[in-house]
């Protein structure tokens, strides 16, 4: 079992900066994919960025890409969103997920992709 916490969330400007994080409990961190996601009022869930268990492999969202930054530190168990150049559109409940299955490109995106969901932390940008 895993437990995710996300922590960062908050109230900025468009054009402004957050940094969201995701603590992971347990031992096998390190062996897990890592995801987040997001929810708009009133939308689906849908995929922002993930990363492999080892940090070499990222991937992105098309509407995040060049603006959002996905990293991990498995000393810390720890996987953090850098988010930068805010858009009122980025506003959302913002979730962390998590898996340990072998993951090959394209088994990151989706929903069913991971079997270990955080609660999620809330993010509003205001124009």
């Amino acid at each position: 079992q895993v437990q995710l916490v996300e922590s960062g969330g908050g109230l900025v400007q468009a054009g402004g900066s957050l940094r969201l994080s995701c603590a992971a409990s347990g031992r096998t961190f390190s062996s897990y994919a890592m995801g987040w996601f997001r929810q708009a009022p009133g939308k689906e869930r849908e995929f922002v960025a993930a990363i492999s268990w080892s940090g070499g492999s990222t991937y992105y969202a098309d509407a995040v890409k060049g603006r959002f930054t996905i990293s991990r530190d498995n000393a810390k168990n720890t996987v953090y969103l850098q988010m930068n150049s805010l858009k009122p559109e980025d506003t959302a409940v913002y979730y962390c997920a998590a898996d340990p299955r072998p993951k090959y490109y394209n088994d990151y995106e989706g929903l069913n992709d991971y079997d270990y969901w955080g609660q999620g932390t809330q993010v509003t940008v205001s124009s």
